[in-house]
């Protein structure tokens, strides 16, 4: 397996927006022996997790660790945060997923959606919730990752706390650990990442926080299911423990990135995703001065720091570029749903640098002025 994993191909050429690239290091780590779930070993490692994950999150609270994508939590979030009626706010196809997984577990679901590239505006859902006083929670995607739109999600919790007693459930699956998120600071009654976008880790793990808003409902919930029951997770972890049997090895991975992103710390990490992010923007700026019509799908002061989407025009399709990129040695993806052909995303996100992405771009160009 060692001599494997030194084969693959240099880090810094893999630019999905999730999964991002993990660094060997941690692979690495995955390679440990298997240890009892409930024994004092995993007590162990899931005390040493605690502290730092608390750190990402800028949360007081407990985050509990699951054992599967961030669909999963995004469930539970539904079926333990939501009452009778939830408003979700659509402006891309994760926030799209949010409000057909609330139609899935039969809670009363209203969708607010607006264009595509756009951000939703607090003044606007503010209004939504004073004409119904039937919503009790709101759902929003922070990073909308289809088409890089960053939501205002600190103004959506004011105006969901000013409504009355109406909860905020974030998807921040491609915003944590890229841009901050300051869980308790912002009121954010539950909010969500997975393991495979800006916290650079391999998939199958999602991390969420809960306020006691959201828990009490859990409590009350008849309809909070078993696997992603939130009194259970909140239970657990307060023993330093998980509710069903863990993905052992990625918790391991889980220790030890969180170790490194405490090491350069969260501001830094916030610092290096905004330079990568405004690099991206400027060379779209610079393509479209000389003639390459390029555009930011999302508009200034709404975009996220960890994925671009780019807008192509001249003849040119999302697959064709990703394929011609693919065939010099490099990954970013096409456009996601209804923008697959007519856009590529770029993730720089996790441990990339601004000096890798530059190289990214150097072959972007070649590929577009050839």
């Amino acid at each position: 397996m060692r001599a494997v994993m030194t084969q693959h191909a240099a880090f810094g050429r893999f630019f999905l927006p999730g999964p991002t690239e993990v660094r060997p290091e941690i692979l690495e780590v995955m390679l440990k022996p298997m240890i009892g779930h409930r024994g004092k070993g995993m007590e162990e490692l899931m005390a040493a997790i605690a502290p730092n994950a608390q750190y990402v999150f800028r949360t007081a609270r407990t985050v509990w660790v699951s054992s599967s994508s961030a669909t999963g939590l995004m469930e539970g979030a539904i079926r333990n945060g939501v009452r009778r009626k939830v408003l979700c706010l659509v402006n891309g196809a994760f926030s799209e997923r949010f409000y057909r997984i609330a139609q899935a577990c039969g809670v009363e679901a209203e969708a607010m959606e607006i264009p595509l590239g756009q951000a939703h505006d607090p003044a606007r859902v503010a209004e939504a919730l004073r004409k119904d006083a039937g919503f009790d929670a709101v759902t929003v995607v922070h990073s909308e990752t289809s088409t890089g739109v960053l939501n205002p999600v600190a103004e959506l919790a004011r105006v969901c706390h000013a409504a009355g007693d109406v909860v905020l459930l974030v998807d921040s699956v491609s915003g944590i650990a890229g841009c901050e998120v300051s869980t308790d600071a912002w009121g954010l009654d539950f909010v969500l990442t997975g393991s495979q976008k800006a916290l650079a880790l391999p998939p199958g793990l999602a991390l969420g926080v809960a306020q006691p808003s959201v828990l009490e409902r859990a409590k009350q919930s008849r309809n909070r299911g078993t696997y992603f029951d939130f009194v259970e997770f909140e239970k657990y972890a307060l023993k330093h423990q998980t509710p069903n049997t863990p993905s052992l090895s990625l918790f391991y991975a889980l220790a030890a990135q969180l170790e490194r992103i405490r090491a350069e710390t969260i501001e830094a990490r916030w610092a290096r995703h905004w330079e990568m992010a405004k690099r991206t923007w400027g060379w779209v700026d610079e393509m479209r001065a000389r003639g390459i019509a390029l555009s930011v799908i999302a508009p200034e002061g709404f975009r996220s720091p960890t994925v671009t989407c780019i807008g192509l025009s001249d003849g040119r399709t999302g697959p064709a570029v990703n394929n011609a990129m693919k065939a010099r040695g490099w990954t970013i993806a096409t456009g996601y749903g209804a923008l697959k052909d007519t856009s590529i995303r770029i993730g720089h996100m996790g441990d990339h640098t601004v000096d890798e992405l530059e190289a990214l771009l150097a072959e972007m160009e070649g590929v577009l002025t050839t």
